[in-house]
């Protein structure tokens, strides 16, 4: 393969600062990041040709000479102190990174008994056994350069350990703040391992803190043991300069359940990309995605479901409503290894265009090599209903009212999924305040965020 001049830039960037990434690293952590590298070096990042990033292609917003969160540590302790967020009414432990890097500002002491949680740099070197085990199994190198890009410069981000029969009662809030004096380039690293019996509800919150450009590389990796429970939800609310391409992979054992929800309100490009693996018998996996763009706007959603045992069951829903000239894409594939007999599974992309030059592409995909399955997939690109417009209309309600009610029907479907009280009506209030137009701010969204700092406008960059 062809290595273009931004690539070898990278692979200079790399090796100029080799030494210093990897003496804040653990000799297991290096080790991948060695193989990344080598990875890198070979493949460079996917070109407009690539068949999985045809409707995305990113390379041109990966420009090597953006500056690396990882070498900007003196801004660091000045933006911490800055910092004013604060969760309202929502009953959860928080934790903070900023720029891709863990925050300590004590809350570690509020954990339950038994709940790891905190800098990944750090606890990774205490929990040897699990890194040297499961780190960088699921995220492939070879298989997609940009969790290669990830493994080779990520230093830090959060590392989350649910041992044996621990049942953490409230959720777990990450409130993941981009903010700086220039443009920046962030590669953070996620690891989550829920051991045996154990459950835990885990809210990631991905923000903007100022106006300046983004480019966010996240890689997460997620263990589910046997019996084992994990809730994992991802809000993004970014804002148009942001771009921002998340690897979210999961492994789950036998009787394992995982619900897993993705909420993209507002960016500039995001692709997300979905990994789940059934790896024991009666396992569940469920993921489900709402994004709502507008202007420019770009969301790509693009989902790969692998049964490979007996007795398993996936439920895919996504939904996406495209106002002015935004654009979305999604690709669901699902696997059925040919042992995977009895499978159960479930896919559907259902999307809003609210003008003629919005655009969708969708793609669903199965792959069936077993012959005892339930397997059914479908996708809609539609308008809204006329006829429940004029129902609405002839009873006196607004054409501006109606709207905001038949896109939060159509909406409703994804919400009702999440299984947080709290968070699924904060939730609901700001989706209900997107198709208002009321949020056009990051920062004082009623999740992660307080009244009275200044705002940023959806308005394109």
């Amino acid at each position: 393969m062809n290595i273009s001049d931004q690539d070898k830039a990278y692979i200079q960037l790399f090796e100029d600062n080799r030494s210093f990434i990897e003496q804040h690293s653990s000799p297991q952590v290096n080790r991948v990041r060695e193989k990344a590298f080598a990875a890198f070096s070979r493949n460079g990042l996917p070109s407009a040709k690539n068949e999985a990033y045809k409707y995305t292609p990113l390379a041109p917003k990966f420009k090597a000479d953006l500056p690396q969160a990882f070498l900007l540590n003196g801004f660091l302790g000045k933006a911490v102190d800055s910092i004013e967020f604060k969760v309202r009414e929502l009953d959860a432990y928080t934790i903070y990174t900023f720029n891709g890097r863990y925050i300590d500002r004590g809350q570690n002491g509020n954990l339950p008994e038994g709940l790891v949680a905190g800098s990944f740099a750090e606890l990774a070197g205490k929990y040897p056994e699990l890194i040297e085990r499961y780190y960088g199994t699921l995220a492939d190198s070879e298989k997609d350069s940009y969790v290669a890009l990830n493994t080779m410069f990520a230093t830090d981000g959060l590392f989350i350990y649910v041992p044996k029969n621990l049942v953490v009662e409230k959720p777990l809030q990450i409130v993941n703040i981009l903010a700086g004096e220039k443009d920046i380039m962030v590669n953070q690293r996620n690891f989550i391992y829920v051991s045996e019996n154990a459950q835990v509800k885990v809210l990631f919150c991905d923000h903007t803190g100022s106006s300046n450009r983004f480019v966010v590389n996240t890689v997460t990796e997620g263990f589910v043991g046997e019996a084992g429970i994990l809730d994992f939800y991802n809000l993004q609310n970014q804002h148009n300069g942001t771009v921002q391409v998340g690897g979210y992979y999961f492994d789950q054992e036998s009787k394992s359940l995982l619900n897993a929800s993705y909420f993209t309100l507002s960016t500039g490009i995001t692709r997300n990309n979905l990994f789940g693996r059934l790896n024991g018998s009666h396992a569940e996996n469920h993921f489900y995605g709402l994004y709502l763009i507008d202007k420019n706007q770009h969301v790509d959603n693009y989902s790969f479901i692998h049964h490979a045992v007996p007795d398993c069951e996936s439920n895919e829903l996504f939904k996406g409503v495209m106002d002015d000239s935004s654009t979305g894409a999604f690709t669901g594939r699902i696997l059925v290894a040919p042992d995977a007999q009895r499978t159960n599974a479930y896919q559907a992309n259902n999307n809003l265009l609210l003008t003629s030059s919005a655009k969708m592409n969708t793609r669903p995909q199965l792959e069936i090599y077993a012959d005892d399955v339930k397997c059914s997939h479908g996708a809609t690109v539609g308008q809204l209903d006329e006829e429940a417009m004029f129902y609405l209309r002839a009873r006196g309600i607004s054409k501006e009212e109606a709207n905001i009610m038949l896109m939060f029907a159509f909406a409703y479907e994804v919400l009702e999924k999440i299984r947080v009280p709290e968070l699924k009506e904060q939730i609901r209030e700001l989706v209900e305040m997107r198709f208002r137009g009321e949020l056009d701010k990051c920062l004082s969204c009623v999740v992660c965020g307080q009244p009275g700092v200044p705002h940023l406008s959806t308005e394109s960059r």
